[in-house]
């Protein structure tokens, strides 16, 4: 009954007997199994002017990964990475550690750290706010980052929608306090691709087949947040084919490997690559040739942005990551100090699919409002005493507000058609708003 590792399970039954294995766990199996959010200690010193500008953070984190290293340094990496949020800070000093525990290991789990150093910056500078006696709002839009700001990891930013965000939220902040209610606010930035060294890498292919269908293999995998559809509308587009005459598909004996479907890239690099391989096809319909023709015919499509620094690298202006998404969220209460309403504006760069966005923002604003809420894995003795969903507290759907989204449009250049990930950054505003 104990399980260690789906894949260290199966492999070696597959090994001796030759054929495909299949392994299914039950619920508890896998709370117990699959790794948890990194619980981090963080210790931030937050200073700004009389004019509620900030001049300086410094901060410590020390992460608990449990008792296997799986990702955790590279969690900690982002936290830190992230850990001045989406303002503009001059002086930062920031170091972060993670440690071995007792405890159950802890891995990748959407939000990747930024989450939590995130909640960390929106409460300080809440607090300063307060001490200086400055409206929330205001204090964001004073600091928030803008084309050209410098990120705390010294990134140079560009196709930066925050202050539009903060300012499609403005309305319903100050329709909110003129009834008397309270409201919470956050912003958010997180990056999209791997980054710090790494090359983001998408590849995808078009094959035209006898029936007059066209597959379209790409190396992400679709596990629900839509990647398929929008792959084939950017193929759509490209081609002026028919939408309904693609069929999407992911195997591992195609050629397209593209690494982890991770750090809200799918969209990015993968839609990239198909419209690489989408253009060799327009190509050979632009010359006269009809698709019966290309029968059998595979069409390869490519994208790599390989400009990113290593941790650590002596660049003067490194490039941590291909791009970033940004946000602004505002909880609303009613008079009885229950949640009533959130309003999340986020900058995606383009607008491919409104279904899907707000689809992935309100199952992220969900995983944000259980982890601001009513979540809690309780261990003890490195051991989890409530390895079931209701034990855990996730939020039931009864128990969601009312969401409002808003799409802010800032075109990110190496998107394509502008487009910027949102599969991490949905939830980072909201515990903190919350």
């Amino acid at each position: 009954r104990d399980v260690t590792g789906v894949q260290t399970c199966a492999l070696p039954i597959s090994s001796v007997s030759g054929r495909p294995v299949k392994l299914t766990i039950d619920r508890e199996q896998s709370i117990r199994l699959h790794p948890k959010r990194h619980p981090i200690s963080m210790t931030y010193t937050v200073g700004c002017d009389g004019d509620g500008k900030l001049t300086a953070v410094k901060v410590r984190l020390v992460g608990d990964k449990g008792a296997y290293a799986s990702v955790g340094s590279k969690v900690i990496e982002r936290a830190c990475g992230h850990a001045t949020g989406a303002y503009d800070v001059a002086n930062v000093d920031i170091e972060g550690v993670a440690v071995y525990t007792n405890n159950p290991p802890c891995g990748a789990m959407r939000g990747f750290g930024a989450n939590q150093s995130g909640f960390a910056i929106e409460s300080c500078v809440d607090m300063l706010a307060e001490k200086l006696g400055i409206d929330a709002w205001d204090m964001r839009h004073r600091n928030a980052l803008v084309e050209g700001s410098r990120f705390c990891s010294g990134q140079t930013l560009r196709a930066v929608g925050l202050r539009a965000t903060l300012e499609q939220v403005k309305p319903y902040y100050d329709a909110a306090r003129a009834e008397g209610k309270a409201v919470g606010l956050a912003c958010g930035i997180k990056n999209v691709g791997i980054g710090n060294g790494m090359p983001d890498i998408g590849r995808a292919s078009l094959t035209v087949e006898k029936d007059g269908t066209i597959t379209l293999a790409n190396g992400y995998t679709e596990m629900g947040q839509g990647l398929y559809t929008v792959l084939i509308q950017m193929a759509s587009e490209t081609t002026g084919i028919d939408p309904r005459r693609f069929r999407a598909t992911v195997d591992t004996r195609d050629g397209v490997q593209s690494g982890m479907t991770t750090a809200s890239r799918a969209t990015v690099c993968g839609g990239r690559a198909v419209i690489d391989a989408a253009k060799k096809l327009k190509a050979e319909l632009d010359a006269g040739r009809a698709l019966t023709e290309l029968c059998g015919r595979t069409f390869f499509g490519e994208f790599i942005y390989d400009k990113t620094s290593k941790l650590g690298a002596p660049v003067e202006n490194p490039i941590t990551h291909l791009s970033f998404g940004y946000a602004t969220q505002l909880a609303i209460l009613d008079r009885a100090g229950k949640l009533e309403r959130l309003v999340a504006a986020h900058d995606v760069g383009r607008v491919i699919n409104p279904k899907l966005l707000e689809g992935q923002l309100e199952g992220s604003i969900h995983m944000g409002l259980g982890f601001a809420l009513s979540e809690e894995l309780v261990v003890a003795d490195g051991v989890i005493k409530n390895p079931t969903l209701r034990g855990i507290g996730v939020l039931r759907a009864q128990w969601m507000p009312r969401i409002d989204i808003l799409f802010v449009e800032e075109a990110e250049p190496e998107g394509p058609f502008g487009a910027k990930g949102v599969g991490e950054i949905g939830l980072l505003p909201t515990a903190p708003a919350v």
